[in-house]
């Protein structure tokens, strides 16, 4: 019974660390994605006209 228990625990404990890797990446990239962009619109901010 307690092995079922671990085992179960070790899945769990192993999907969320892969789950908080990916999020981690994807926070990364769109962070600098982000600030890509925001930096070109900067360059470019004198031909923009309302």
């Amino acid at each position: 019974m307690n092995e079922k228990t671990y085992k179960t625990m070790t899945v769990a404990g192993a999907g969320n660390i892969a789950v908080g890797i990916v999020v981690l990446v994807c926070g990364i990239v769109c962070g600098i994605l982000t600030i890509v962009s925001g930096a070109k619109m900067l360059k470019r901010k004198s031909d923009i006209i309302f």
